[in-house]
């Protein structure tokens, strides 16, 4: 089975299972999720389908981006556009549905115009995999970006606490080698979370055991970890 979906991250929060062991959740709000295009191997070059929903006040949403959704036959203002790849191995094809061009992916058809609902993309207890932008932390040093330990607080080390201590490697090589790590941004970085367990779904909300990435609002692809 393969499903994909695009939610926002609603709250952190906990719960119990069946055998009254308490778990961490993560709750993620669905809105209106539409399939906005196909993209086929002979045409484009690749398998994927486009989805999109909505992360801003349509009032806030410029028109030719609503454009988009309106080509697609889509009434509900769109702006968050995205393209989900399919794997070769999974066989796509193209069919014709209602006079409308199809992709068919194992058992499920997918359309321009479908909507996507958590409740009928997935089932409890299935395994998925979550993206999305972590927080932006800004320019941090090596103790927070790396966890190091930093200098001694003693002996006249009052200015070396949070130093991050010799970079050098001496006459040879005579440099700093690439990859050191040492103060510079931290997050705002696309991540990636697998092995997620589904624990409710319903039209509008996606439960899952464990945490996502991003901070709240923010917008997160949900599929299945052979999407």
């Amino acid at each position: 089975m393969i499903g994909f979906l695009l939610g926002r991250k609603n709250r952190q929060t906990q719960g119990y299972n069946e055998r009254k062991m308490r778990q961490v959740l993560t709750e993620l709000s669905v809105g209106p999720c539409y399939v906005t295009g196909l993209r086929t191997k002979d045409q484009d070059g690749y398998w994927a389908i486009q989805i999109a929903t909505l992360t801003k006040k349509a009032k806030n949403v410029k028109k030719p981006v609503l454009g988009q959704a309106k080509k697609a036959g889509i009434t509900d203002p769109l702006n968050f556009f995205k393209e989900v790849y399919i794997k070769e191995s999974l066989h796509p094809s193209v069919e014709n549905t209602d006079g409308k061009s199809a992709l068919k992916v194992g058992d499920k058809t997918y359309t321009v115009g479908m909507r996507l609902m958590p409740s009928e993309v997935f089932n409890k207890d299935d395994v998925v995999e979550v993206t999305g932008v972590s927080k932006g932390k800004g320019f941090q040093g090596v103790v927070k970006r790396h966890g190091f330990k930093g200098g001694p607080k003693t002996h006249g080390q009052s200015d070396r606490e949070r130093a991050p201590g010799s970079i050098g490697s001496g006459t040879t090589p005579g440099r700093v080698w690439k990859g050191k790590r040492m103060a510079g941004r931290m997050g705002q970085d696309t991540i990636t979370v697998k092995g997620l367990r589904v624990v409710e779904t319903a039209e509008d909300k996606l439960v899952l055991k464990g945490l996502v990435p991003g901070s709240v609002n923010s917008v997160l692809l949900v599929k299945t970890n052979n999407g």
